[in-house]
Formats: C-alpha cells, structure tokens, sequence
C-alpha cells in the first residue's frame, strides 16, 4: 500500500469511530426499549407446561431448605441469655401491673367507702 492509501484508511477509521460514538450518545440519549421477542412458532416441539401443583410444593421446600442455610442461627448461649433477659422483663411488667392494679384498686375501695356503698 501507498502512504496515500493509509492516510485514507485512516481518516475512514477516525470517521467511521466518530460516527459510532455519534449513534452510541444518541442511543443513550433515548430510553431504552426492550424489545418483543417474536413467538417461536411451532415446530413439533411440545410446549412447557407451568409445573404442577406439587412440583410447585416442592420447589417451596427446596427453596425454603436453601435460605434456612443462610441464616445465621444463635448459639447456645445466645439462646439462654436471650431466655434469661425476657424472663426477667415478664417479672418486671408483672410487677408494675401488680402495683398499679393494687393502687388503682386502694382508690376504687376508698371512693366507694367515702361516697357510700350504693
């Protein structure tokens, strides 16, 4: 090739590049579109039937088996700590309800007894 002939090629390539990067910032430019992919028609192929209802149940499980892997279970002594502190917040909350019962009850009694029993 002459040098002619590269410096032509050249500049087609930097012109072809610049035309490209063109429609590539006005395709970017548009929101894109996702295109309907034709039917397939058919060609003896049996079609795919949806999964049946225990196919489905299974699947669940399957699934279900799956993410209960990922949990990150407590341990042991997570557990009895756990149990411990919800213990001990039922006494407390059984307690305020008693002193508040044993309150509330003192003025109920107090009331009747100052306006007579009716």
């Amino acid at each position: 090739m002459t040098d002619n002939e590269n410096m032509d090629q050249d500049q087609e390539t930097e012109v072809s590049e610049t035309e490209l990067e063109e429609t590539d910032m006005e395709e970017s430019a548009e929101p894109e579109v996702k295109e309907k992919k034709p039917k397939k028609e058919k060609s003896g192929k049996p079609e795919k039937k949806e999964p049946g209802f225990f196919a489905k149940i299974g699947k669940w499980f399957h699934e279900l088996r799956i993410e209960l892997k990922k949990v990150q279970w407590p341990t042991a002594k997570q557990t009895a700590n756990n149990v411990v502190i919800v213990i001990v917040c039922v006494i407390i909350v059984g307690v305020c309800i008693w002193i508040f019962d044993s309150i509330a009850g003192g003025v109920v009694s107090a009331l009747l007894n100052l306006f007579g029993k009716a």
